[in-house]
């Protein structure tokens, strides 16, 4: 009941080499999700996609080649309003012998245009990956966001097609 289309926007800028096998190390940006169980989690779904990628993870007493920092977040709820037009029996209208004053007009049944009005919960989801080189941290080779827009706050449910979005044809073009 609940699936539907999915649909994101992804922003990739990058002076990206293609893998070699570089020793990867995945990193909260946000310093207060580190050590978070809810981090590690989406962390090992990003670190998957980046294994098949060629990349490696590093290892306990390995210095790894590349750091990847990473994070993610959902927007503020908003209320996303929609107006649906129709003909249906109605209100005023021309009937089945002229014109009709409503369902049962004087003169038939009436058939008007008529609006229906739906509002819904809407919700930003973002992810956002960097790459930089271990030893120069501050320079990022590699910059993503994900933005998508949809009904539902669930980041756990959502966040392996966040990662898949991000990834498709990575690392894509810059820009």
């Amino acid at each position: 009941g609940c699936t539907g289309k999915f649909r994101s926007d992804v922003a990739s800028f990058h002076r990206l080499q293609a893998p070699s096998g570089e020793l990867v190390q995945i990193v909260a940006k946000d310093s207060g999700k580190r050590g978070s169980i809810e981090f590690s989690q989406y962390a090992s779904i990003v670190g998957e996609r980046l294994w098949r990628l060629g990349y490696q993870p590093v290892g306990v007493d390995q210095k790894p080649d590349l750091v990847v920092r990473v994070d993610y977040r959902v927007g503020e709820a908003r209320a996303q309003i929609r107006s649906y037009g129709g003909y249906g029996p109605f209100g005023h209208g021309f009937g089945r012998f002229g014109f009709s004053h409503g369902f049962y007009g004087p003169y038939g049944y009436g058939y008007s245009h008529r609006q229906d009005i739906r509002s819904y919960t809407i919700y930003d989801r973002v992810l956002e990956m960097e790459i930089a080189k271990s030893d120069n941290p501050d320079i990022n080779i590699f910059e993503s966001r994900v933005i998508s827009e949809g009904r539902s706050n669930r980041l756990p449910e959502l966040m392996p097609l966040l990662v898949r979005s991000m990834f498709q044809e990575f690392p894509g073009p810059s820009g």
